[in-house]
């Protein structure tokens, strides 16, 4: 298991590749990864150019952080959530992502309208309703969202939100919904979107669990 140091310095890696990889401008958004007993998060208000792994903020399931530490982000709940309610969830990936963003917006869930949807897990990737950023209204809203081991959702009115297993995994998923919301939003400029089946989905989804490279049994 990677120590805390290194932890730290993967967390503010991860917060400076946002806006380069199209997923953010400024200060937006923030990057969590699970250490512990607790996890490792951004903090509020620091410029990702100008953060250094010491600010990163240790906190508890319930929301403590150590003595002297700066204060967290404000969607803290929100990662907080995911950590208990999902023992997958090693890393997360919040961000205002430009197309992702426009149909939470447009108050649009992604259906299946492309196999690729499945990378989160399900046949759609689902639109939790608004609520004031930063609430635990919101933290339950996303986990809503986000049913049967599904691993990200669009946030209405603010932006996406993706989990993994690593912080690596986390900010690629957060990728991929950002290229999918895109395909999506150009698809309904053309029209109504052709949906696959929930039977194709599914089988899909199936092979999405034994894709890529596999260990010998």
């Amino acid at each position: 298991m990677i120590g805390e140091a290194p932890l730290r310095e993967k967390v503010v890696a991860a917060a400076r590749a946002l806006a380069p990889a199209g997923l953010g401008v400024g200060r937006s958004g923030n990057v969590s990864a699970r250490c512990g007993e607790g996890f490792l998060i951004t903090p509020t208000g620091i410029a990702y150019e100008a953060m250094a792994p010491e600010m990163v903020v240790f906190l508890d399931l319930e929301g403590r952080r150590r003595q002297r530490e700066l204060l967290p982000s404000s969607e803290w709940r929100m990662h907080a959530a995911l950590y208990a309610a999902r023992p997958d969830c090693g890393a997360v990936v919040h961000c205002h992502s430009p197309a992702a963003t426009a149909l939470a917006c447009a108050g649009k869930s992604i259906p299946a309208f492309h196999y690729m949807v499945a990378v989160a897990g399900g046949a759609q990737i689902g639109l939790a309703d608004y609520a004031t950023f930063g609430s635990e209204a919101l933290a339950q809203n996303a986990l809503t969202a986000m049913p049967d081991g599904r691993r990200a959702c669009l946030l209405a009115n603010h932006g996406q939100l993706a989990y993994a297993e690593d912080i690596a995994a986390a900010l690629e998923l957060a990728r991929e919904v950002e290229a999918l919301s895109d395909q999506y939003a150009r698809t309904l400029a053309l029209g109504p979107p052709v949906l696959l089946s929930p039977a194709e989905m599914a089988a899909v989804l199936e092979k999405f669990g034994s894709y890529g490279q596999q260990e010998d049994a």
